[in-house]
């Protein structure tokens, strides 16, 4: 019997084991890669999750910005709405009261600087809220100077009232002694004195206007200055209970914008002497046929002297020795053709 060599075969059906050594390097090499991949896979979502935490928290920073700009306006805004409610006040003031006007003129400075800071910090689109705080403050500063005001002028309303009355008893005790004590001349010459003052007229209500004369006789209202051929001027002597009825004599003072008087062409132009002693120059003398508490309207028209130029013109009323009013009119340069 002869024998062949065969190669050996697996008859068990067992895989061969494996070299040794092998199976060990094997999952080494997939435990590696593995942490590699985790080490990956958390710095991608830390880096997702910085990125949301970053985008919200730019969103707050925005939203937190945005409020604050809008508290901002809205402080800006009641400031202005303050501001504009003090500056009505002021000029309710001076138009409901003549001595306001003259005690308002006494603080004009104060009051335009308070004014000034107080705009530029609304106005100003970076504004702090501390500067907004100042601004408040200052506002608060005004009113009360607003409420000083209108403390001295309600206290100079009851001296009028006094002073009326002290008139009235005054004249009844002028008739007494006239009629019974010719001796007491001098008495009465000082109490004369006090119902002069008294006496004073008061001008209001006052309009005035540029008038162009046209070659047909014709009259044209005009705001240029060079078109002005007159002016025409009409205001209210107001009632006064304790002047005589008679005639009045009232002074107009014209002043150009250049502090020239203006004089006219008819020799209307008078002299007439202040309450403290200086002699003035006005551009016109007016006689007024007063009735004793009663109110007066005055016109009077002006025929131009000399050339109107641009600017404000001041029109001033005098009586008995003190200027009882005043206006203003502006005249603006004419255009190519004007």
């Amino acid at each position: 019997m002869s024998f062949e060599n065969f190669p050996t075969s697996n008859l068990s059906g067992k895989n061969p084991a494996p070299k040794k050594g092998s199976f060990k390097y094997n999952y080494k090499n997939f435990n590696r890669n593995g942490i590699l991949l985790g080490v990956l896979i958390a710095a991608l979502l830390g880096t997702i999750g910085y990125l949301v935490w970053d985008k919200s928290k730019s969103s707050e920073n925005k939203q937190q910005l945005s409020m604050q700009l809008s508290s901002i306006d809205l402080s800006k805004n009641d400031l202005q709405r303050e501001l504009n409610d003090a500056v009505m006040s002021i000029d309710m003031l001076k138009s409901t009261n003549a001595n306001a006007e003259n005690l308002l003129k006494s603080k004009d400075k104060e009051i335009q600087e308070l004014k000034t800071r107080i705009q530029k910090i609304i106005s100003d689109k970076n504004a702090t809220s501390s500067q907004l705080a100042q601004a408040r403050g200052l506002i608060r500063q005004l009113k009360a100077s607003i409420e000083t005001y209108t403390a001295e002028i309600e206290k100079l309303k009851g001296e009028n009232i006094q002073l009326a009355e002290d008139n009235r008893v005054i004249t009844v005790e002028r008739d007494v002694v006239r009629r019974h004590f010719d001796s007491a001349k001098t008495v009465i010459k000082e109490k004369e004195n006090v119902i002069d003052i008294g006496s004073t007229l008061h001008a209001s209500n006052f309009t005035v206007t540029g008038v162009k004369e046209r070659n047909n006789g014709k009259e044209k209202e005009t705001t240029t200055a060079k078109q002005v051929d007159k002016l025409k001027i009409s205001f209210d002597i107001d009632e006064n209970r304790i002047t005589q009825s008679g005639i009045k004599e009232i002074y107009v003072n014209i002043i150009a914008p250049d502090g020239s008087a203006i004089i006219l062409p008819d020799g209307g132009a008078a002299k007439f002497v202040t309450r403290d002693g200086q002699e003035k120059s006005a551009t016109k003398k007016v006689d007024v046929d007063y009735t004793q508490g009663e109110r007066k309207k005055v016109q009077i028209e002006l025929a131009k002297a000399q050339s109107f130029i641009p600017g404000n013109y001041k029109i001033e009323i005098y009586n008995n020795g003190f200027k009882i009013g005043e206006a203003i009119r502006s005249f603006k340069k004419g255009g190519l053709f004007g």
